[in-house]
Order: structure tokens, then sequence, then C-alpha cells
């Protein structure tokens, strides 16, 4: 799964321009044959307005929220793309300016108010972004874009119009929540965020959105606070992008990178502070995994322990035999990732984005297994029994169990990362098919999959294109776990017409099935959904 392909063009510089959104669906040039029964829209979400006026937004989590729709239906495709009305892209746009602080880009007040009102307006407190261009997801009959804060903004999948603005803590005892909820079968939404627990101190609660209700009421009044997880650090909670679910428990990983609360709550207000301003490393607490049972929905005491990394995407969890597997898609240390990812170093040469890459902490897949049967007398013993797998896990004297992980692909500064799944048929459950999207120096250029069993991989890779994560699409009635496809929105700047375009390949072998070419740049997305 290591890239064989460099890149001294720079061509990938592209995915991170400024675009302009669409008046209307524009129809792709169709190569190849799309199957008959691929019939649906792929909408994505990413930042699309990189700078508002002459004020540029610094990070790659900036830019103001684009959402992208691919529909396909009878063999034709048409693309479409608006941005998200949220108040922070409205306000920017109104007054030619960054209005609301993003994750690494701090709001100024209005240069054209007087002293005292510039004074007074840093002592409003801290306005929380709304911008939504992380992810979208299906909340009962409805769609919300989202990000990682108390804010999830209703969208039509059918014209992206801007629905409403929801506020979570109308409804949730939770600071914000991530972008990666999970989804049962009935439509059940479960997700995890940092919190106010006992004493003021912080702690994580896992909550509930229900089914759409009988009487077609928003299931989102109805959400509930499930359980509740400790932190490690009283006023100092892990970042989290995304938890673990089987099917009978939650699996949340408290890694070192912390978010400073009381920097948040006050250089915020005086200084014009940003969000990656707040975080700092802890480099002695290594990683902890919590977990929790789900009906009923309990806290498990057991201390899971193992050595510092940083994690932003679980790929799946499931339960074999008395354990719990976790497959993971790591970074090694406690040096925050989202450091190397200031635009200005993905904007460099070739070269330049190379040498910072050497410089940031290294991509593993991981799998860890958690005993659930502990017992103190069995210290410095394997407590893992299971025949398929080299991982780890010894009681210690003091009462903490170390896991050390299977690793089920390593390259060095080549990531797989965005992984998804058979989501549908394997999301808690023994699987084995993980596809993701290739990271070359953090630079996207191939879509891979993976044999979680067999560690056996498939690539796909072009010269100078640069794929987004794939999102696999069953076919109907399908048995195999893998017999479906995989849709990714695909740039090659350098094309002499046409350089975006959605490519569906074959989920078995990663040969391509067709392509749907359109005559726009598409700059980076990061996560999305298929719609049937």
């Amino acid at each position: 799964m290591v890239s064989r392909i460099e890149h001294p063009a720079g061509g990938y510089k592209k995915i991170f321009e400024t675009c302009e959104e669409l008046n209307e669906p524009i129809p792709a040039v169709v190569v190849g044959v799309i199957p008959e029964w691929l019939s649906g829209s792929l909408l994505r979400l990413g930042p699309g307005l990189f700078e508002v006026g002459a004020e540029p937004f610094y990070h790659l989590f900036d830019g103001q929220a684009l959402m992208h729709k691919f529909d396909l239906k009878n063999g034709h495709v048409t693309y479409y793309r608006k941005f998200v009305k949220t108040d922070a892209y409205v306000r920017a746009m109104t007054e030619k300016r960054v209005v609301i602080t993003e994750f690494g880009t701090a709001a100024y007040p209005d240069p054209c108010k007087n002293i005292f009102s510039r004074f007074f307006t840093y002592f409003k407190g801290i306005e929380v972004t709304d911008n939504c261009l992380v992810n979208v997801y299906p909340v009962g009959e409805d769609f919300y874009a989202c990000t990682e804060t108390n804010y999830i903004t209703k969208v039509d999948p059918d014209t992206l119009e801007t629905l409403k603005r929801v506020d979570l803590c109308d409804y949730l005892s939770v600071n914000g929540v991530t972008a990666h909820p999970h989804i049962e079968s009935d439509g059940t939404v479960y997700n995890i965020g940092n919190c106010f627990g006992k004493n003021m101190s912080l702690a994580y609660n896992i909550v509930k959105i229900p089914p759409t209700p009988k009487d077609k009421s928003d299931p989102i009044a109805k959400s509930k606070v499930l359980v509740q997880l400790p932190s490690s650090e009283r006023f100092k909670p892990s970042y989290v992008h995304s938890f673990g679910m089987t099917e009978n428990y939650f699996v949340f990983v408290e890694t070192p990178v912390k978010i400073n609360l009381l920097k948040f709550l006050t250089a915020w207000s005086i200084w014009g502070t940003n969000y990656m301003d707040c975080f700092e490393s802890n480099e002695t607490m290594g990683t902890w995994f919590h977990l929790a049972t789900k009906d009923p929905a309990e806290y498990i005491e057991h201390k899971f322990r193992t050595s510092a990394f940083n994690l932003f995407h679980h790929i799946n969890s499931y339960e074999d035999d008395g354990f719990i597997v976790v497959d993971l898609c790591t970074w090694k240390g406690h040096e925050f990732v989202y450091n190397y990812l200031y635009l200005a170093n993905l904007r460099e040469n070739w070269e330049e984005v190379k040498k910072a890459a050497m410089r940031a902490p290294q991509p593993e897949v991981r799998r860890y297994v958690l005993p659930m049967d502990v017992h103190k007398e069995e210290q410095g013993k394997n407590l893992i029994s299971l025949p398929y797998t080299t991982a780890t896990a010894v009681m210690r004297s003091d009462g903490t169990i170390w896991l050390e992980p299977e690793v089920l692909f390593s390259g060095p500064r080549q990531a797989f990362e965005f992984p998804q799944i058979n989501y549908s048929k394997f999301s808690g459950k023994n699987y084995s098919y993980a596809y993701g999207l290739g990271l070359n120096h953090f630079i996207p250029d191939r879509i891979c999959k993976l044999n979680v069993k067999t560690k056996d991989t498939w690539v796909w890779q072009e010269p100078d294109s640069y794929p987004s994560e794939p999102i696999f699409v069953q076919t109907p009635d399908s048995v195999e776990e893998d017999d479906g496809v995989l849709l990714s929105i695909v740039v090659n700047p350098g094309a002499d017409q046409r350089p975006g375009y959605l490519l569906i390949l074959n989920a078995r072998d990663l040969t391509e099935i067709a392509r749907a070419e359109v005559e726009v740049i598409i700059p980076v997305t990061f996560h999305g959904m298929y719609k049937p």
C-alpha cells in the first residue's frame, strides 16, 4: 500500500484553493458503464472558501463548509455544490472578514469600531463556530452537516439548501460531539462528547438519538445521555474524533492530546486565541482505553493502558470469545498530528512537504485486543488467547492491563486513513476488509484495500491524481463482504479537460468500473455518505 508516485509538479496545491458554488447541477461525461443498480447520491463535505476578502484561513479545518453531490441515475451523472449557509459563512460574507474563530484561525473585532467597542467585543465570551465542514449523516428522516462543536446544520440532500442550525446543548449535556456517530439499522444514532461531570470535573458522555418516533416528531428532541466515562485529567479532556461500538459495548480511546480548558475559557476571550492554541500533549499518560456496556449502559472499571498515540479514526470493533477486538488508524507518539496540517505546510513544494512529514508522528494501522475476563492473580501473563492475533494484554501489579498491538499495516510516512468498511453488514462484527485513503506525506494520492485477517493489500493509483475517502456501496442482495463498489471524488489538476471526476471501483480488486468527469476542480473533501 506504499505510494510509488512522487508529486514534484505540486498539483495537490489545487485541492486547497477556493472555488465557486454552482448555480445548478452540471452533467458529467461518463467513461465506462455504471452498474444499473447504482442509483443515488454521493454527498461530501469539505472546505471550499480558504480566504475571506484579504483575510486567509490558516488551517486545513478552517475553510468554510462546501457540500458536494454526485447524482447517479440510469447510467447518467450530475455534479452540484453549494456552500452551507452557516452563521460563520453568512457573517463572513456580509462583513468580508473572518468573524468567528475557526480551528486554526482567530477572529478579531471589527477594525472599524473604536477602541472601546473592540475592547468590550473581546469580553463577550467564546462564540463557537458552526462551520460544518467535516461530515454529513442522517438523523431520522433528516440530514445534518456537522463539525465537532455543539452545532449541527440541517440540510436538504436534494437541493443542498441550508435549512436550520441545531444547538445540541439545548437537548444534551455535551460541549460538542464527534463528526463520526454510529448509526444502527433502525436509525438509532450514538455519539460521544466531553461534558462537565461530578464536581465540575471533565468527563465524556455517550449520547443516544432514537429513531424517528411514530408521530414523526423530531428525534433530536428525545436525545439522552446513556453513560458517562471519566477523564484522565480534571480540566483537560482529550481530543475525540471518533469512537468504537460493538454489538454490546462502547469503546472510547483517550489519547494524550489534550484540550486545556482553562486556556480555552480565559485566553480566548482576551487574546483572540484559536482552537489549535488550546491543545497540548500529556507526555506521561500514554493512551487509555475505556469500555461501557450498551444495555444496560454502565461504565466498566477495567484500566486498559498502552503507549502514546494520536487517534482520529476507528476502523471497526467487535466481540470474539470474551475479547473485544479494536482496529485503529493510529499515529505514534503524543505530538498532535494537526500541527502539520496548516495550509502553508500543505501548499509547500513537494520536497518541503516531505521534510515536514519526516518530523511528524508516523502512521500505523493497529489491532488492540481487550480481555473482558480479568483476574488480578494473573499478573505478568498474556490474557489474550485468540489464535489469529499477536496482540497482547498483560495485568500489572498496579491493576492496570497493558496492551500491545498487532500491526496490520505500517509504512513510513504512508498512512492508511479515512477508513471505511461494509458498515451496514459488518459494523461491530468480525470482518475482513477495510478501505482507506492513502496519504503520501499527508497528500492523498491513492485508494487502498486491506484484508485485516491476512494483511493482503490492493491499491488504485494514477499519477498526479488526488482522491478522497472511498465510500463502500454494497451490491443489492450480495453475500460476500466485499461485493460492492467504492465511490471517490478524484482531482487531476493537470488534465487537459475535465479535471474532477467521480471514480467507481470494484471493491473486490480496486479495478476501475467507470468514472464521471466534470469541467471543474473539486477542492479537498473529508467525509460523507451515499444516499440511495
